[in-house]
């Protein structure tokens, strides 16, 4: 079989090359070439992020006049999330979209994310991101060559199988569970009794419709974006992990920009945020409707035991000198923790 990724990248490399020699810069002349950014995510064009990804995409066009001419790539063309990771440290990409899970790999601090019931809710969630906290997380990767501009609602992940639903940490005794490969992830499921099966998202469906597999986690979209809703018809709102997607870009390059270039940039991908909000409630609320068609039984849980299944990771991440700091700030910032202010 060709290596039809590896000759991609190639071509990428030299497309770039010839990109960079002739749009080094935002010129404000006549006749001037556009500046050629590039940015890759792993997921389908009919997905939200790849909405929410074109409409900044968009605003950055607009905002700088034409001066700046974004290319998405969708889809995983460039590779995996960490292939895109990798190509956006090395300048042969300038944006990647990628799961704050996936940059756990690069950075320990990410790896904040992975913790299961680290929020409390969505509205925690969101207080989070839109704080300094986030903003101190992105300048992390700085000195490994990307950082990031700002977040895409993911979703809340909850557990789903082929046959019985997950009820309480006993039902996931010996399943085999699809995790991101990532070890908080993996500890997650081996504390909570499964047997964590890290595998690239791309394989989840046909893992499930053999057998490879008994279950995995993801948000709801995934049963109808990834059809995982035809293998798999118990869904249980566990409720376990809420990881932002996080658009990252080249250091370098990002240094190499205006300050105008910057702001505008920053500027469009905070507008893209707060238009994915509701990008991303719509796409939840049509998943469920179009899932339940399809015979998926959703079902509600008690988390409390599943929370409690876990606390030995939360008790490792608040003395771990990478996160204690941010594991502090995070839980002090609870809802519940907050109410009545």
């Amino acid at each position: 079989m060709r290596n039809y990724y590896g000759i991609g990248i190639v071509l990428l490399l030299v497309v770039s090359s010839l990109w960079g020699c002739s749009a080094k810069a935002v010129g404000g002349g006549q006749g001037e070439s556009p500046l050629i950014m590039r940015l890759a995510h792993n997921q389908g064009e009919n997905h939200p992020i790849h909405t929410s990804l074109s409409e900044f995409a968009r605003l950055v066009e607009e905002k700088s006049d034409g001066r700046i001419d974004m290319k998405v790539y969708p889809g995983g063309q460039l590779g995996s999330e960490r292939e895109a990771i990798e190509l956006t440290q090395t300048g042969a990409i300038d944006f990647a979209k990628v799961s704050a899970s996936t940059v756990e790999n690069f950075s320990e601090e990410y790896s904040i994310f992975s913790l299961p019931y680290l929020f409390d809710g969505e509205d925690h969630f969101y207080k989070v991101m839109n704080s300094s906290i986030a903003e101190e997380l992105y300048d992390e990767t700085r000195d490994i060559g990307f950082r990031g501009l700002t977040f895409y609602d993911s979703g809340t992940r909850h557990f789903y199988t082929k046959d019985n639903p997950i009820l309480h940490p006993d039902d996931l005794q010996g399943l085999k569970i699809r995790v991101q490969p990532t070890p908080t992830t993996i500890e997650m499921i081996e504390l909570m009794g499964g047997a964590p099966t890290p595998m690239p998202f791309g394989e989840v469906y046909t893992s499930l419709q053999q057998g490879v597999i008994d279950g995995t986690e993801n948000n709801e979209t995934a049963l109808t974006d990834a059809n995982h809703g035809e293998v798999a018809k118990e869904y249980s709102f566990s409720g376990h992990a809420i990881v932002p997607d996080i658009l990252i870009i080249n250091e370098k390059k990002w240094n190499e920009l205006t300050k105008e270039q910057r702001n505008l940039i920053q500027e469009a991908a905070e507008e893209s945020t707060v238009f994915h909000k509701e990008v991303w409630r719509k796409a939840v609320e049509s998943a469920i409707v179009k899932s339940k068609e399809n015979g998926v039984t959703f079902h509600e849980v008690d988390k409390e035991p599943f929370s409690e299944a876990v606390q030995p990771l939360h008790e490792e991440f608040a003395a771990k000198e990478s996160t204690a700091d941010y594991y502090k700030e995070i839980r002090e910032m609870s809802t519940e923790g907050t109410k009545g202010e």
